[in-house]
């Protein structure tokens, strides 16, 4: 027979039986994101009146592009997370699962737009390389 006590049954489960895990990962991913962020703003403010050559020749370097990379997954994956605590709190029944299963589509959805956007961007002056715009006379 295997016996457990109560005491150790309930140790680091909350009242769903997850836990705090949900929490803290909500947690890190916010702290995370405050650094992220903060090297984004800079980065993309940095590029933002640029044409598209000059932009594309910033994202082509590792710091940029890096930075918005895990901007991208790391606030996607904080998105998908909150969205469902959000969800899962305030609806009920199938609605709650088509929401939850909506949400976490939509961030994943968003995070391979923006992946593939910045790698896209990032790795376009490797694959082609820049050549003079010449306009039809």
């Amino acid at each position: 027979m295997h016996f457990i006590t109560d005491r150790k049954r309930a140790t680091g489960l909350g009242a769903s039986g997850s836990g705090t895990t949900r929490h803290w990962r909500l947690t890190v991913t916010s702290v995370a994101l405050v650094a992220l962020v903060v090297f984004f703003v800079f980065s993309f403010g940095f590029a933002l009146g640029m044409p598209y050559e000059e932009a594309a020749a910033f994202y082509g370097r590792p710091f940029p592009a890096i930075v918005a990379l895990l901007t991208f997954v790391v606030g996607m994956y904080h998105f998908r997370l909150g969205s469902q605590v959000m969800i899962e709190d305030y609806a009920g029944g199938a609605t709650r699962h088509w929401l939850v299963i909506g949400a976490i589509c939509l961030a994943y959805l968003l995070l391979a737009i923006g992946a593939f956007s910045v790698i896209a961007l990032a790795v376009r002056p490797l694959i082609v390389p820049a050549a003079p715009l010449v306009l039809p006379a």
